[in-house]
């Protein structure tokens, strides 16, 4: 996964666990992921954690003294300053220190000087019997209603020895949680806090790949370029969007998330997932996904699996079998949790007729549930120009488009349900 965060800024602060170790990792993730990250690090933090290693991470000093020469105001600046601000790890004295506006370190302060208009992240970690201790338990809850999202621990082996709830998240975890919140953040700023109208889009694009071996596979033509133009114009104007991208297109540099897929296999597993786990509530599919998958390659009579780890002669005889894919399409709106999500639909035809185009929108319709079909024929697409209808669950003609941006400003505003 890759996110795309316009070089937001973290306050990532430390506290002192023995789970510092993981924090290591998140901040080397946030870095490689072009966010700017600023630690914060209680005495007890650098016991587990040294300096040079977040120094080394980050790339600047570590914050760690309220009272630091030419930074008396640090704990106002630098709270200004952050887009979101983690806890992570977050010690069972400190939650409660916090709860209670206790403000006798760095840490404390800094959480006293935030304004919840921008995301505070708490990442508990610490004994089962601390976490569930009611004073722990109450402070939570407090701060919780104050604003800060708490990232609940999960169970499994604790560094006492024990086993139980407590446990830090996982670093691959705590950054989903930074890239959800920022993308909410900012959906909430480019429309002034009415976010009824921003909209949660999954777009598709580029084409599968089938492997025969490890030098071929079978593919098609898709470039992603219009799934591009469609990603980068939905988040300039304010949408949260996930773009699940074939390895080998562009990657859309608008897109708060980015999924990769290779094979027909790789791109049902990533909407599985993606639309079971997320309220999203559009999803648009351009993404050319191969009818046929490679089932077995036969080599010189020998039958044997498709692999990667194969490479076939070119002196051989070779026969494929191949193996009909399910319609992926027709399984969005099962795999979605969001029962009445949008699905928009593409229908590429070649030198079809008039008559040939509506027989093939119309059973895109009727097997898939599409809210709309938007039909392109292969031999009218060039660099300059992308004629494309939109056509209804009716079937009925919404829109003519000439250009790839016409066609983004169009889908646009049939996704926030304005008529066109």
């Amino acid at each position: 996964m890759s996110l795309n965060n316009s070089r937001s800024k973290i306050l990532f602060k430390l506290t002192g666990s023995i789970a510092c170790f993981k924090a290591a990792a998140l901040i080397s993730k946030l870095v490689q992921n072009n966010f700017e990250v600023q630690t914060v690090a209680t005495t007890s933090a650098l016991q587990f954690i040294g300096e040079a290693t977040l120094e080394g991470l980050t790339g600047r000093k570590v914050l760690t003294n309220t009272f630091a020469s030419g930074d008396l105001m640090g704990h106002i600046n630098w709270a200004k300053w952050a887009d979101l601000t983690i806890i992570y790890p977050a010690t069972a004295n400190t939650v409660n220190k916090l709860a209670n506006g206790i403000g006798d370190d760095l840490i404390s302060t800094l959480f006293l000087a935030h304004a919840f208009k921008k995301p505070y992240l708490i990442a508990p970690a610490m004994n089962t019997k601390m976490l569930e201790h009611p004073a722990t338990q109450e402070s939570l809850k407090r701060l919780k209603s104050f604003g800060a999202e708490i990232l609940e621990p999960g169970s499994g082996a604790l560094a006492c020895g024990e086993t139980g709830s407590g446990r830090l998240i996982e670093p691959d975890q705590a950054l989903n949680e930074i890239a959800k919140h920022l993308a909410v953040q900012r959906l909430s700023e480019k429309f002034e806090g009415k976010t009824e109208v921003a909209k949660r889009i999954l777009v598709t694009l580029g084409g599968t790949r089938e492997t025969i071996d490890g030098a071929r596979s079978i593919a098609n033509t898709s470039t992603g370029k219009t799934g591009n133009v469609i990603v980068d114009y939905l988040s300039d104007v304010g949408h949260s969007v996930t773009a699940v991208c074939a390895q080998n297109a562009p990657k859309p540099k608008g897109a708060d998330q980015v999924e990769t897929f290779v094979t027909y296999a790789d791109l049902d597993s990533v909407l599985k997932r993606e639309l079971s786990t997320h309220n999203y509530d559009a999803v648009v599919h351009l993404a050319a996904v191969s009818d046929y998958s490679v089932e077995t390659v036969e080599v010189d009579g020998v039958a044997k699996a498709p692999s990667m780890d194969l490479k076939i002669s070119s002196q051989s005889d070779l026969k494929l079998k191949l193996k009909r894919n399910p319609k992926i399409i027709d399984q969005l709106r099962s795999y979605s949790m969001n029962k009445d999500i949008q699905v928009i639909g593409f229908k590429l035809t070649a030198h079809a007729s008039e008559e040939q185009a509506a027989e093939k929108i119309e059973s895109l319709i009727k097997t898939s549930a599409s809210d709309y079909v938007v039909h392109n024929d292969l031999f009218q697409i060039t660099n300059s120009a992308h004629p494309a209808s939109i056509l209804n669950k009716a079937g009925d003609l919404v829109a003519r488009t000439e250009t790839k941006k016409e066609l983004a400003e169009k889908l646009e505003q049939l996704i926030r349900e304005v008529t066109i």
